[in-house]
């Protein structure tokens, strides 16, 4: 069955809060900006409002959070910043990904960055910014593998090494 890019919804919850749980084991968030506890429809509401770019922090650029399904089983998430502010020019790019543990070496990573240059694309993003931890070889090769070039290794402000790449 094809992998699909779809927004978050309200029968995600328990598969979404779960996934966060499994990648917070490796320091990752799955669910961005999603706080324990916090009312699932309030944050679907903030997706949606991050997407529209309405009332954003200083600090946020309108973006998209985009559930990865296959056959109806959440696999991964992708998210989409539809421009780069001085942060995510430095560390978090265009696009965001994750595949749940469980998910993983199946090529679901590459189809959702694959698909995510699509989406990026029609939001006006002709050349994205793609990074990752230095040691994620996983993630570079996924990078690598959807037409990523290689531009540097940049420092974040834990200073971890973090490879960039852009695709055209």
């Amino acid at each position: 069955m094809p992998l699909r890019l779809r927004p978050f919804i309200s029968d995600d919850e328990a598969a979404v809060l779960e996934a966060q749980r499994e990648l917070s084991a490796d320091g990752f968030m799955f669910a961005l900006g999603y706080e324990d506890g916090m009312d699932w429809q309030d944050y679907l509401d903030s997706l949606e409002h991050e997407r529209l770019g309405l009332d954003l922090a200083a600090d946020r650029v309108p973006g998209s959070m985009l559930a990865a399904e296959i056959s109806g089983v959440l696999v991964g998430r992708l998210s989409v910043r539809h421009a780069l502010n001085e942060f995510l020019a430095r560390e978090g790019g265009h696009l965001g990904f994750a595949v749940r543990p469980q998910h993983r070496r199946n090529g679901y990573a590459t189809e959702i960055v694959r698909q995510g240059l699509i989406v990026a694309r029609s939001l006006g993003v002709d050349r994205a910014l793609v990074t990752c931890d230095e040691d994620n070889i996983g993630s570079a090769t996924v990078i690598e593998r959807c037409g990523g070039v290689f531009d540097s290794i940049h420092l974040t402000d834990e200073d971890r090494p973090m490879r960039r790449y852009w695709i055209d």
